[in-house]
């Protein structure tokens, strides 16, 4: 598993559960500043990716994160790490 590949399923939980289309879910967008994505949708997509991967991400994780790129980096260092 590749840091792409696990980009490419962060970004298909984001659209899932902010119902934004993958098109407008850039890496580097901050995910908080876009319209229609609030605090529990955030929090959602964060535990379907811990479900999806069988990790634990940290509170200080979570939230010192804000885009796709950033939670990706965490979720790849949290999978490499349990291998």
């Amino acid at each position: 598993m590749t840091t792409d590949d696990i980009l490419r399923t962060v970004t298909e939980i984001a659209a899932a559960e902010t119902g934004l289309p993958e098109t407008v879910l850039l890496p580097d967008s901050d995910l908080r500043a876009m319209a229609g994505v609030d605090s529990v949708r955030v929090l959602r997509m964060i535990a379907r990716i811990e479900r999806t991967y069988d990790i634990e991400l940290e509170d200080k994780d979570v939230f010192g994160t804000s885009t796709l790129s950033e939670v990706t980096a965490v979720v790849d260092k949290l999978v490499r790490t349990a291998a």
